[in-house]
């Protein structure tokens, strides 16, 4: 049995959840609990569950002590940039859920892994909560996956163990959290509208690191993630934890002849007490050579489980078992020397970029676009080029990916689908097996989010698989 605390800076406040998403509808529950808080909810639209109609002018006049503000708002936008200039404190949902998190009777709160990254942040949260749960820990992934945070998080029979996927909307506004170990998958510019610098966006992205009380784990690859680390301010004692694809220094986690070992939890010296898994036990996972980014998602997800005691058999064995979400390089149909593959999760053009890189050359044709969040794609056509077959264009936003079509792979055949089509998905499809012939790969990977012809990319993805079986 848990039980939450009383949270000081929530007694007799004046609190507004902003954002009537699923993140927010979870505060204000959560919320409901607090009698001596006068709880208000805003969204732009309104709507007759009571929410108020938000604009600045009418949230600042309703005096607020603290706002809970939805990932769906900007930083670049006024509702921010008003409760700046007041000095009004904006909590994400994550940042209200650190502070509301249940304990038990020996007053410990659960611990979270928490992780971030431009991509793999899905994949790698599961297969944390799998590698726990396979050493008999009770675990939950939660954040853009499972449950909202702040609903985990003070349940009674809440879990003993959180892996929180973190985004760079919700780290923006959270200070407070301090996990048991954290991770950055990687990080490209994503989400540019909405932090309005790559800077600021990776500025964001470094927040997960902030008060780590036991390891810092990061790509030794990645010089902007290593810097994250370097600039971290972590509770004492707290390491660095460095993963490569090569032979592991001490405290690193590497690869050496197939297998993945650590010098970072366990002896330094090398001994099967080190070996977490061997690459083999995730080629299930594939279609066509193995994705370098599944083998860094596994290599984090085990660094972090480490990081909480669970040892090398429990990791091996949720590897050799473990599936991938829907959506994520996922086989829709073989048909007619065909390969469907719907890979609608690939938001940005540095998911697209590492699942079409694993195909053989000239075999993908490529449905892509979208909403492109202010992204430019010409170093992933550049990086992808020679992989492609052919090229379906989907989306309001075309004019970006063309460009970068024409001047970095001139001699790809490329339809349109136009903007204004009522069915975009049974267009694409249709025109992807026209450019297919008899032997290919048809990829979904939009390298674009999908808010523009479709409510989500799993709409997208569901789209794309009826399509092609109806």
């Amino acid at each position: 049995m848990r039980y939450t605390e009383r949270v000081t800076e929530l007694d007799g406040a004046r609190i507004a959840v902003v954002g009537m998403g699923v993140s927010g509808q979870a505060a204000a529950a959560a919320l409901e609990s607090y009698a001596d808080a006068t709880v208000s909810t805003w969204d732009g639209r309104g709507d007759d569950a009571g929410a108020r109609l938000l604009t600045p002018e009418a949230l600042l006049d309703w005096y607020p002590d603290i706002v809970v503000v939805s990932p769906g708002l900007p930083a670049v936008g006024d509702v921010h940039e008003a409760l700046h200039a007041r000095s009004i404190p904006a909590w994400s949902e994550v940042e209200l859920a650190w502070r509301m998190r249940s304990r038990d009777e020996a007053g410990q709160a659960a611990p979270w892994l928490a992780i971030t990254g431009t991509n793999g942040k899905t994949t790698t949260v599961n297969m944390v909560a799998a590698m726990a749960a396979e050493a008999g820990v009770s675990a939950a992934a939660v954040g853009n996956v499972g449950d909202p945070i702040v609903t985990a998080v003070t349940r009674e029979d809440g879990p003993d163990l959180l892996a929180v996927e973190l985004s760079s909307f919700q780290l923006y506004s959270t200070s407070s959290m301090s996990p048991l170990a954290s991770g950055c998958l990687n990080i490209a510019d994503d989400h540019l509208d909405w932090h309005g610098s790559p800077e600021a966006y990776r500025d964001a992205k470094a927040r997960v690191y902030d008060n780590a009380r036991v390891a810092c784990l990061y790509p030794l690859d990645d010089p902007i993630v290593a810097a994250m680390v370097e600039n971290a301010d972590v509770v004492e004692g707290a390491r660095a934890i460095g993963l490569t694809r090569g032979v592991p220094a001490p405290g690193q986690i590497g690869l050496v002849e197939g297998m993945i070992v650590e010098r970072a939890f366990g002896p330094e010296r090398f001994t099967s007490a080190n070996e977490l898994f061997q690459v083999s036990d995730l080629e299930h996972l594939a279609h066509g050579d193995l994705p370098v980014h599944l083998l860094s998602d596994a290599m984090m997800a085990a660094g972090l489980v480490r990081a909480a005691g669970v040892q090398p058999e429990s990791i091996r064995s949720a590897l050799r078992s473990f599936g991938l979400g829907a959506h994520r390089i996922e086989t829709v149909a073989v048909r007619d020397g065909v390969t469907w593959i719907d890979d609608s999760k690939a938001t940005n053009a540095h998911a697209a970029r590492a699942s079409i890189r694993a195909q053989e050359d000239g075999s993908v044709v490529w449905i892509a676009g979208g909403v492109s969040k202010g992204a430019s794609f010409d170093s992933l056509v550049a990086d992808i080029s020679s992989k492609l077959k052919g090229v379906v264009v989907i989306g309001v936003e075309q004019e970006g990916l063309l460009r970068a079509l024409s001047s970095q792979a001139p001699g790809v055949p490329v339809t349109v689908i136009p903007p204004a089509s009522a069915t975009v998905m049974q267009d694409a499809v249709r025109a992807a097996g026209h450019l297919a012939g008899s032997a290919a790969v048809v990829m979904l990977a939009p390298a674009c989010a999908s808010w523009d012809q479709f409510s989500s990319y799993a709409d997208r993805g569901q789209q794309f698989a009826h399509a092609i079986l109806e």
